[in-house]
């Protein structure tokens, strides 16, 4: 505004074209932003509207009444109307936004991706289906087990090393979890008369932990009885399995060991399917998932001690009459050596980048 008096007839005519200018420009705008520039332009403290306002009781008494009730009609009216149309352009803004994002239900979704077997149920169910197929049948048994299962009834005397508190867990003095799938042997020939024929896969528990051993893993045991069981059949089963799973011409060497629950103990080792049982990799270097030798160990067997069957003899296993072999295979370490898992721990470990090559 000049520094010169107002002149009050000429500020009523300002007010009525402020307020159809105001009117006017507040309808027109289209963001908020606008809005803010328009409220800033006709109410701010420097706005020409303002300005009259403030020179009101500078005039003749007869005009300020009447300014001052045009002024602060005109001020309340754009008001108003800001923000009826900083609310329409809100509302207008959403639906924009609500339109863009909207989601058509009709619409098929991304895939997801489709999982699969973990490597250690694959690896057990291989082996189940090869032990089925040559006529053994399947069990299974309680993870927590009784002292005289895992223990007692597999010939394994007081103080021996596998009952002692570092290598096994205890829940008390006569419960524990299983140390093998071993007492299924006990469990099933209480159950069922000879001939048996069975294969017991599961999760078993010892104090262990590094890079070839955990203190959870999975083991698959292996019993048959019947007459004239030999040790021979034990070595043709074996060889056969190890052809089924690893493949190729595989062979299988027997060495002695001790158990306590067979009698005679042997370790069986499978010829090494990495270098074809020579050692030496094509390159001529040694082969370091044999060492070397040729030969891959594989597990223990046996034949059944006659102690074990005097814990059965009154369900038919006289061992004056029957005869019987069993094994035990490391699942884990099947997997390992088969796909040439270089650490045990890592198919626990549930990183995606090993789990999705399998």
């Amino acid at each position: 505004m000049p520094d010169a008096p107002l002149d009050p007839q000429q500020a009523m005519e300002r007010l009525g074209r402020l307020a159809e200018e105001g009117e006017r420009a507040v309808l027109e705008a289209r963001t908020p932003a606008e809005l803010e520039e328009l409220r800033i332009h006709y109410l701010g403290r420097k706005a020409e509207l303002t300005q009259i306002l403030r020179s009101i009781p500078s005039l003749p008494e007869e005009w300020r009444a009447r300014l001052g009730k045009s002024g602060n009609e005109a001020r309340r009216a754009l008001e108003a109307l800001l923000e009826e149309r900083s609310h329409s352009l809100a509302a207008g803004e959403l639906e924009g936004r609500l339109r863009g994002e909207a989601i058509d239900v009709t619409l098929p979704g991304e895939p997801l991706g489709a999982g699969h077997l973990h490597l250690l149920t694959t690896t057990r169910r291989e082996l189940e289906d090869i032990f089925v197929g040559l006529g053994y049948r399947v069990v299974e048994g309680p993870e927590v087990e009784l002292d005289y299962y895992n223990f007692t009834a597999l010939n394994h005397p007081p103080g021996h090393p596998a009952r002692m508190l570092q290598d096994t867990f205890y829940f008390s003095d006569d419960v524990l979890l299983r140390t093998h799938t071993s007492p299924m042997q006990v469990r099933s020939m209480e159950l069922q008369q000879p001939p048996i024929f069975i294969v017991v896969p599961g999760k078993v528990y010892r104090r262990d932990s590094d890079a070839t051993h955990t203190p959870m893993f999975h083991q698959l045991e292996g019993l048959a009885v019947d007459e004239d069981i030999t040790l021979a059949d034990l070595q043709g089963t074996l060889h056969q399995v190890a052809r089924e799973f690893f493949g190729g011409d595989r062979r299988v060497r027997l060495r002695p060991h001790y158990f306590p629950f067979t009698e005679p103990s042997v370790e069986f080792d499978v010829s090494c399917f990495s270098c074809g049982g020579s050692g030496r990799l094509r390159d001529g270097s040694r082969d370091p998932l044999c060492k070397g030798t040729g030969w891959i160990e594989g597990g223990g067997a046996g034949m059944v001690d006659p102690n074990v069957f005097g814990f059965v003899q009154k369900h038919g296993y006289d061992p004056e009459y029957v005869q019987g072999f069993a094994f035990g295979l490391g699942i884990d370490r099947m997997a390992m050596l088969k796909h040439g898992v270089p650490d045990l721990r890592l198919l626990f470990e549930n990183d995606l980048r090993l789990l999705e090559q399998f």
